[in-house]
């Protein structure tokens, strides 16, 4: 089993910092450079470089959750859910279709248990 994954090329998981300049501020990125990888193919599917999709995912973010957090772990994980989506076929393989040409609830609808959109919060009583 560890073969699977310790066979990956070191390059792989070094990780690599960019600035980005997000509505005039720089601020600095790090990940991974397969992070860095996917996020550029994601961007190039819809016409983008990586800084404008990041800066089309925090401008996304915040006016979805009034708020960004963590937002090197929300680039991770939205690479890993696009690979996910990818081996279930909810997203085409074909990068020459756009991202933003798919209905994200046809999308969503392929996410497999735990991967989507988060549980509504439990009540205490």
């Amino acid at each position: 089993m560890c073969e699977v994954f310790i066979s990956a090329d070191p390059q792989s998981y070094d990780s690599r910092t960019r600035s980005v300049r997000l509505h005039g501020v720089v601020t600095s990125i790090r990940l991974e450079n397969l992070f860095w990888q996917v996020l550029e193919e994601i961007a190039r599917r819809d016409g983008m470089n990586v800084v404008q999709l990041i800066e089309k995912l925090y401008d996304e973010l915040v006016a979805a959750r009034g708020e960004v957090g963590n937002f090197a772990s929300f680039l991770r994980v939205s690479a890993l859910r696009y690979e996910a989506l990818l081996a279930q076929g909810a997203i085409p393989a074909d990068t020459a279709i756009a991202i933003r040409s798919l209905d994200p609830q046809a999308v969503l609808r392929g996410l497999a248990p735990g991967w989507g959109r988060p549980a509504p919060p439990r009540s205490l009583s």
